[in-house]
C-alpha cells in the first residue's frame, strides 16, 4: 500500500507542478506558491475534523519544519532557476531530491532488498534523465554555479519527506496544517522582502487553485504512505519521480517535443517501479 501511494503522490504532485508552471507564466511564482499553498491549507482546514487524526505536539513540529524546508527550497530553486542553467539545476535538483530520504534511510538502519536496491538506483537516473530537458549534453559538463545552489535546493526539498515522515501513524493530515501555515508565512515574508507582487490575473485563479488542491493532495498522499509502514528510502525515492507526470502533461497539454533522453528516462522510471515493487 505505502508504494501505491507514494506513487499516486508523485502522479499528483507532477500534475500540481505541471499547473504552478502554466500559471507562472502569467503570474509572479512567489503570488502563484503563495496562493496555491494557501488553497492547500484551507482544504486541509476543512477537511481536519475527517482526517486530522490524533496528533501529538511533536507530530506538529515535524510538520512545521517540513514547511520550513517546502519554502525555503521553493525560494532557493527559484533562485538556482535565475541565476543558473535551467537544463543543468532541473536534473540535479531533482536527483538530489530523491538521494536525500534514500540516505537518510538507510542510515536510520532501513534494509532493502537486491531488487528494490537497483530499482532506486535506476529511479535516481530516472529522474536525471526525465528532468534533463536540455538533453545528455547538459548533464555532461555542469556548471559549479549552477550546481551548488541546485544541490543545496535539493537538499532542502528532501528535508521535507524526511521531516514529514518522523510523524506518527495516528497523526493523520494534522501535520500538513502546520507545513501550509509555516509555507504560506514564508513565502509571503519573502515575496514582500524582494518587493514582489502576490497578485493573480482572475483569467490564471483556477489554474493557480488546481495547484493548490494537487500540491496539498500528493502531500496527504506521502504522509499517508509513511504512515503505512513504507521505508523512507523507497517512499521518497517513488514521491521524487513527479517529474514523470509533468513531462507527459507537457507532451499531451502543450504538445512538447519530448527529447530522447526524456523518453529515455521515462523507460528507466518504469523499469525502477517494477524493480522496487520486488518482494525483498
Amino acid at each position: 500500500m505505502a508504494v501505491v501511494l507514494a506513487l499516486a503522490c508523485a502522479l499528483v504532485w507532477g500534475a500540481a507542478d505541471f499547473c504552478g508552471g502554466l500559471a507562472a507564466r502569467r503570474a509572479a511564482a512567489f503570488a502563484v506558491v503563495a496562493t496555491s499553498h494557501a488553497v492547500g491549507l484551507l482544504l486541509l482546514l476543512a477537511l481536519l475534523p475527517w482526517l486530522g487524526g490524533d496528533p501529538r505536539a511533536a507530530d506538529l513540529a515535524w510538520g512545521a519544519g517540513a514547511g520550513v524546508a517546502g519554502g525555503a527550497g521553493l525560494a532557493l530553486f527559484y533562485r538556482a532557476l535565475a541565476r543558473g542553467v535551467m537544463s543543468v539545476v532541473a536534473p540535479v535538483t531533482a536527483v538530489t531530491t530523491a538521494a536525500v530520504p534514500v540516505i537518510a534511510g538507510l542510515a536510520s538502519g532501513e534494509r532493502l532488498g537486491a531488487g528494490p536496491a537497483v530499482g532506486i538506483a535506476v529511479a535516481l537516473v530516472a529522474v536525471a534523465l526525465v528532468s534533463a530537458q536540455g538533453g545528455l549534453s547538459s548533464l555532461r559538463a555542469p556548471r559549479a554555479t549552477s550546481v551548488g545552489p541546485a544541490l543545496v535546493a535539493g537538499t532542502v526539498f528532501g528535508l521535507f519527506f524526511i521531516l514529514l515522515d518522523r510523524t506518527g501513524e495516528d497523526a493523520g493530515l494534522s501535520p500538513l496544517i502546520g507545513s501550509r501555515i509555516v509555507s504560506v508565512a514564508l513565502v509571503v515574508g519573502l515575496a514582500l522582502a524582494v518587493g514582489r507582487s502576490l497578485s493573480i490575473p482572475r483569467p490564471t485563479l483556477p489554474v493557480v487553485v488546481a495547484a493548490g488542491i494537487g500540491d496539498v493532495s500528493a502531500g496527504a498522499l506521502f504522509l499517508l504512505a509513511t504512515q503505512a509502514g513504507g521505508p523512507l528510502a523507497i517512499t521518497g525515492v517513488l514521491a521524487s519521480l513527479y517529474p514523470v507526470s509533468t513531462v507527459v502533461l507537457a507532451q499531451v497539454v502543450l504538445r512538447e517535443r519530448l527529447v530522447a533522453t526524456q523518453a529515455a528516462g521515462l523507460a528507466a522510471a518504469g523499469v525502477a517501479v517494477v524493480l522496487i515493487t520486488l518482494p525483498a
